[in-house]
């Protein structure tokens, strides 16, 4: 069976909360974590963006769980210096960082004043920042000019094991380039056929046997009005299709763009069900189709109820064998 792992979303609570919730999901039995890494939340409702990068120093030291983060090189991040802090983390915590690299959102990345590239540009630009930082990782001294710029760079406190650069896709379309240069794949829930032919491009562009991970979008809670609820108020701009999502650049945009967005629209892109068993069921369904770990992202703004629940109930239907 897959991993369970807690994803802690800082868009949605301030950090020392987030510390004090995936402290609370490894005693309940989550043996992995990985977060989210923004600098505006998608609502106000949502409300916070704490720097993922500081938070997971202190994440790693209070915990005995790995960690990944989802991440964008590029253009708000110089890639020299995402390798920098990468190694960082990997020299003082061995075997326990991974980063995965997306071509980005201009929700993060327009603060920096740039021109916001097309998608196929930003899918370039990231292909030579991953380049870029797997030289750095080597110990290298880089120069490079193309869609970024290095002078000289080389990092002088390297890590044994550099992390694992994983690919970040939602289509198929991303999984199969990613399978050419990424570590593995993270994507998020979808219909079903959908991720199988995520996964299989995937593998098919060059990711055959290496790690697949899910991030699942969730909403439980003791009766499915309020789970629902939860869901509509917290992640409604998690139905926005199409390359809407990718361009939008604040987050009353956003709050535009989803204004119209029935509760039950969300469950399109969030399981929601106040039925524990029912949860359980969808996991296991996921963990089918190959993927090597879930990472469960309760999206509401209190944890310790989901944390609780889910810890003495679904994962130990679902963990995997010693």
């Amino acid at each position: 069976m897959a991993r369970l792992g807690f994803h802690a979303s800082h868009e949605q609570l301030a950090p020392s909360a987030l510390l004090e919730a995936v402290r609370r999901a490894e005693e309940a039995g989550f043996t992995t974590a990985m977060c989210s890494d923004h600098f505006a939340p998608w609502s106000h409702a949502q409300g916070h963006s704490g720097y993922a990068w500081s938070w997971l120093g202190a994440a790693l030291a209070g915990t005995g769980l790995p960690f990944g983060v989802v991440t964008a090189p590029g253009q708000r991040y110089h890639p020299a210096v995402a390798a920098q802090k990468a190694a960082t983390l990997c020299e003082m915590f061995p075997g326990r960082f991974w980063m995965a690299l997306g071509s980005g959102q201009a929700l993060n990345e327009h603060i920096t004043g740039d021109r916001w590239p097309a998608k196929p540009e930003r899918k370039a630009r990231l292909r030579e920042c991953v380049d870029v930082m797997r030289a750095l990782f080597a110990g290298e001294c880089v120069s490079h000019r193309g869609l970024v710029t290095v002078d000289r760079a080389q990092l002088y406190t390297l890590p044994e094991t550099p992390p694992p650069l994983i690919g970040a896709a939602v289509s198929a379309e991303t999984a199969r380039w990613a399978g050419s240069w990424a570590d593995g794949l993270i994507t998020v829930n979808q219909d079903v056929p959908q991720l199988r032919r995520v996964v299989e491009a995937f593998r098919e562009g060059g990711g055959a046997g290496k790690p697949v991970y899910l991030q699942v979008h969730l909403s439980w809670a003791e009766d499915e009005q309020t789970a629902l609820r939860i869901a509509h108020e917290q992640w409604r701009t998690g139905v926005l299709g199409g390359d809407v999502p990718w361009n939008l650049s604040t987050p009353e945009e956003y709050e535009q763009a989803s204004a119209t967005v029935r509760p039950d629209d969300v469950r399109r892109a969030v399981l929601v069900s106040a039925d524990l068993e029912r949860h359980a069921g969808w996991l296991a369904e996921y963990a089918d189709l190959g993927f090597d770990t879930l990472f469960l992202h309760h999206v509401g703004q209190e944890q310790r109820g989901f944390i609780d629940a889910f810890g003495q109930k679904v994962l130990p239907r679902l963990r995997e064998p010693a």
